[in-house]
């Protein structure tokens, strides 16, 4: 078929039109617009991960997000946190379908709905030593602080006093302690002190240092507690914290003024032994041996300056304070002694017996929580004078005395027994230690010896005087190496054990007069 001259200018024309409409409806259309080409013009935003539209300005995406965590921000109590990582990444094109703004909104607000943590409120925290207590207001910490201070007072005449640390440069809080009648005399004297001036302020001066000058009655004290104050140091931060974080404020002043055993480190000192220890510091003579390896039981030596482990009950907050008493009591006078010396320290006499006094005292105790530290007399008035206990004692060493052989086997005790021997005593008046014949037999002790030879039933035997008025004998022996009147030193050969005399075998056997009369050695060996 013939295509004819008009069939083609409708064929073009049709054509024209199409693409005329085509055109205009790119620009129609409410999804599509038309940007500028050149470089990234198209901005995809990616939040936590989730795509939530598309912008054609990068700078919106931050300012959407801004919108969104406050919009979800005011839904929550507290601090309000969640992870916000967002994402953007920048494309070129033609033509694009944007996100219309408030649909990125709502988008942002769901994402940081399903991943914002729990929310948080402003709290305070408590640092005491190695405690952290958290609580909700700056009126709860005062609560938890002044509970610590009230466990030593009748009456709230000290209260607790928060200020800045000067000692920290980052915001930090610590906590003093104001006495109510103080802050109201220093309001008192600011007001009186504006009032005065030149003369008239020093003749005040004057006339207040004569009346300090003037001896105190027993009625001029303030008796009762003076001083009040925290021992250890406090830090307050302010920080923000979940509900689950926070410490109810009666559980809080538990923690903080509760009595713990804390372990502490005791030096021994001149005199002590360890129930005295045990008394002192209100702790089981058990629990000290518990805690220390070096000792063994309640007789385990214990050496001035040693440091024992010892377990004291403290609160974390501990506290120190003052009182002032008034007491009217009996009292001992302090012993006199007159040293004497020819006689040795075991040796004294009671002079004087002693006679109790009685007194009145003003006193002022100090207190670190529950234990006392120390007591200084403001005033004393003595109603009737003590008499004093008056002891003489000696101040020379007495002699020491040590096991005077070397090994051997300890055959038979001091006391009752069953004679070994016929003829034999029944009470044994010494000690013996089987050993072979020939071994070396010690003095005890330095002496002047006062028998060396044979003595019958001991067979050959050595006595000894002691400078301390006791003496030692040493019998059954088999060869004598001194003579009557020599002098020997402690640890001196004097002979060899043996078995001569009414003897059961080989041994020693070795005795201690006092007095003239025997006693346990084993009591007196060193």
């Amino acid at each position: 078929m013939k295509i004819t001259k008009y069939s083609r200018c409708i064929k073009i024309t049709y054509i024209k039109m199409l693409a005329l409409i085509f055109v205009v409806s790119l620009f129609l259309l409410p999804c599509y617009t038309k940007v500028v080409s050149g470089g990234d013009n198209v901005f995809e935003i990616s939040l936590n991960g989730v795509f939530v539209g598309t912008v054609s300005d990068e700078s919106q995406a931050e300012k959407i997000l801004w919108e969104a965590r406050r919009a979800a921000a005011k839904q929550e109590e507290g601090l309000f946190l969640a992870q916000a990582d967002m994402e953007v990444r920048g494309r070129e094109a033609f033509f694009e379908r944007f996100t219309d703004r408030d649909e990125i909104l709502e988008s942002m607000k769901m994402v940081l709905g399903v991943t914002h943590m729990e929310s948080r409120q402003p709290a305070y925290t408590i640092k005491v030593n190695q405690l952290m207590v958290n609580v909700s207001t700056i009126e709860e910490v005062r609560q938890v602080l002044q509970a610590a201070l009230d466990k030593y007072q009748d009456v709230q005449e000290y209260v607790v006093s928060l200020g800045p640390d000067a000692e920290r440069e980052i915001n930090v809080l610590t906590a003093m302690v104001e006495s109510k009648e103080e802050k109201k005399q220093e309001t008192e004297l600011e007001k009186a002190t504006e009032l005065e001036a030149g003369i008239a302020a020093a003749l005040t001066e004057m006339l207040s240092g004569i009346e300090a000058a003037k001896e105190k009655t027993f009625d001029d004290f303030d008796y009762g507690l003076t001083d009040l104050n925290y021992a250890d140091k406090i830090e307050i931060v302010e920080s923000y914290l979940t509900k689950a974080e926070i410490t109810p404020v009666e559980e809080a002043i538990s923690l903080v003024t509760e009595q713990q055993d804390v372990q502490k480190i005791y030096k021994v000192e001149s005199g002590d032994t360890l129930s005295e220890i045990s008394m002192k510091n209100d702790i089981p003579l058990e629990k000290i041996i518990e805690l220390n390896d070096s000792l063994e039981d309640e007789n385990s030596t214990i050496r001035v300056g040693e440091e024992l482990i010892i377990t004291a009950p403290e609160p974390e907050l501990s506290i120190t304070w003052q009182e002032e008493i008034y007491v009217e009591e009996d009292y001992e006078a302090e012993i006199q002694y007159v040293y004497n010396d020819e006689w040795y320290t075991t040796d004294q006499v009671v002079l004087q017996q002693p006679s109790a006094g009685h007194h009145k005292i003003a006193a002022v105790k100090t207190y670190y929580n529950e234990k006392e530290l120390s007591t200084e007399i403001l005033k004393e008035e003595v109603t009737l004078e003590a008499v004093p206990k008056i002891v003489e004692k000696g101040t020379k060493i007495p002699p020491t005395y040590i096991k005077p052989i070397s090994g051997g086997r300890l055959s038979s005790q001091f006391g009752r027994r069953s004679a070994p021997v016929r003829g034999a005593s029944t009470y044994h008046k010494g000690v013996d230690w089987a050993t072979p014949i020939g071994t070396t037999v010690w003095a005890s002790s330095a002496g002047t010896v006062a028998k060396a030879g044979w003595g019958s039933g001991y067979g050959y035997v050595v006595y000894i005087n002691h400078a301390d008025g006791r003496q030692t004998r040493y019998a059954h022996l088999s060869k004598v190496l001194v003579k009557v009147g020599q002098t020997v030193s402690q640890g001196q050969k004097i002979a060899l054990s043996g078995n001569t005399g009414r003897s059961s075998g080989p041994h020693v056997h070795f005795e201690i007069l006092i007095g003239g009369s025997q006693v346990n050695p084993l009591k007196y060996l060193n």
